[in-house]
């Protein structure tokens, strides 16, 4: 089958990668650099299957900066592009997946749309009567940064929103379904096929829900550290019981991250009719921990005696593994610092400036670790073994 996938990101990639062993797959990105990559087989994002995949795997994958070109002759046009939380509008700005769908009916109008970005619930439905296209189908994805590739060989569930009332469209989903399956190495997933707008809504429970889990064990450490309680003793004894488990449990500064901070805000956003309090406290607790870790470490920084008062952020990626940085709590722990007049340098190998936003960027890590006073992790790392005494972190299993 001839497919074509909008956008070369975490997502977009990881698919073109599983569906270019068996089809002929080109990747379009409105980037040259992400362009050449993909043609030269060099990851756009950082994935070690990926990159075994680039090595080993005879992919018949081309990326191009040409859309109508890659879009004409597609029967399927896989939609991976960015949709960002836009506060003053309450909503994902999903605007890049509407300039594909323009892009792609200019030279094609029989092509099977499979929308792969987040979006608001109702959307799909709603793109449909917009271009009166009915061949719009949306799947939602559910990969970790790091292991995109890995999770869609290895899928927990296959999703696909569609129609049911269009014989054609239910045929396209069942494609597309069998398509991941046969890309897939895990045997026996999971598939359900639902109407567009349920896909939509499992995809933003499924992450709030996540968000929950991240913000729930976050306040036990919280109460833990604040009385000075063992926090690795309550979750094991927490966790004993098999209907919460022992899972997706290691404390953090926020949760942060391509998905989680919009996607909770976007499921309060579609709330906006409905009573509800859970979700509300999702959003709040998560900005709640992060002023409780900076409040932590000034509290720290005041017990340093003949010291700069300088703090050293180690890492500004979510966790290890990764090379994004977007939206991670650090940040806004930074912002909170900075505002009450704390000096921040920050060490993160992937930068190759001396400044990030307004702060100082240190390349030499032994540097980093003597101008700092207390070093901050959000997740440790072996680097960080000489300097225990200036270690502030929340990391208790060093996973998640």
């Amino acid at each position: 089958m001839k497919i074509a996938v909008a956008g070369t990101g975490y997502v977009g990639l990881s698919l073109a990668c599983l569906l270019a062993k068996n089809n002929q797959v080109r990747a379009v990105d409105v980037l040259p650099e992400r362009v050449e990559k993909v043609n030269k087989r060099i990851p756009t994002i950082v994935d070690a299957e990926i990159e075994r995949y680039f090595k080993e795997e005879d992919l018949d994958l081309k990326a191009t900066l040409n859309g109508e070109e890659a879009y004409r002759e597609a029967e399927l046009v896989i939609i991976a592009t960015p949709t960002d939380y836009d506060p003053d509008k309450n909503s994902f700005d999903t605007s890049s997946v509407e300039n594909v769908i323009e892009s792609v009916l200019k030279v094609n109008n029989k092509a099977t749309f499979v929308i792969k970005s987040t979006v608001p619930v109702g959307y799909t439905k709603k793109v449909i009567a917009k271009y009166n296209y009915p061949n719009i189908i949306f799947s939602p994805e559910f990969l970790r940064e790091g292991h995109a590739l890995a999770d869609n060989l290895n899928p927990s569930r296959i999703i696909v929103g569609r129609d049911s009332n269009n014989a054609e469209v239910i045929r396209m989903a069942e494609v597309f379904a069998k398509l991941l399956q046969d890309g897939a190495i895990k045997k026996d997933i999971k598939v359900l096929f639902t109407e567009p707008t349920e896909a939509e809504a499992i995809k933003l429970f499924a992450n709030a829900y996540l968000a929950l889990r991240v913000a729930y064990f976050n306040e036990l450490d919280s109460y833990a550290e604040e009385y000075n309680l063992n926090t690795k003793d309550i979750i094991e004894g927490v966790g004993l019981d098999p209907r919460i488990g022992s899972h997706y449990n290691n404390p953090s500064f926020g949760y942060g991250g391509y998905c989680f901070p919009k996607d909770t805000k976007q499921l309060l956003a579609n709330y906006k009719d409905v009573p509800q309090n859970l979700i509300t406290a999702i959003v709040q607790s998560n900005d709640t921990r992060k002023h409780f870790i900076a409040d932590k470490i000034m509290q720290i920084l005041l017990t340093k005696k003949n010291t700069h008062n300088v703090v050293g952020i180690y890492r500004l990626t979510m966790k290890a593994g990764s090379d994004n940085f977007r939206q991670s709590s650090i940040q806004d722990v930074i912002n909170i610092l900075v505002n009450n007049g704390i000096k921040v340098v920050i060490y993160e190998p992937t930068l190759t400036t001396n400044k990030f936003l307004d702060y100082d960027v240190i390349q030499d890590l032994n540097e980093f670790k003597k101008i700092a006073d207390v070093i901050v992790a959000n997740r440790s790392s072996e680097d960080l073994a000489d300097v225990q005494e200036k270690l502030f972190t929340r990391d208790i299993y060093g996973r998640d």
